[in-house]
């Protein structure tokens, strides 16, 4: 079952588009399991990043945050990040766009 983790991450004031270049790099490997990771933005929230992701499975998401790369982008944006995070995460169950 596809797993879904839609997130949203505080910037510190007038650091967003800085966060949005680090999380749009090109990977040097894409995670196992990884079927999806779109960043977004939106006027209304000027300090938020918004970020889709699809996986495998929640072990396939979980098991990624053990990665040395992905340990290591996660720590080299900490200095752009306020704290404030939200989201949900939840199994897809079904789409209508596939069968």
């Amino acid at each position: 079952m596809t797993f879904a983790n839609i997130g949203t991450l505080g910037a510190l004031p007038g650091r967003r588009d800085e966060l949005i270049a680090h999380l749009t790099r090109p990977w040097t490997e894409v995670p196992e399991g990884c079927l999806l990771y779109e960043v977004g933005a939106s006027d209304d929230a000027p300090d938020t990043v918004f970020v889709a992701e699809l996986w495998t499975s929640a072990e396939a998401h979980a098991a990624s945050l053990q990665l040395p790369s992905v340990r290591a982008s996660i720590e080299a944006a900490r200095p752009l990040l306020s704290g404030e995070f939200g989201g949900y995460r939840f199994d897809v169950v079904g789409s209508p766009l596939r069968s």
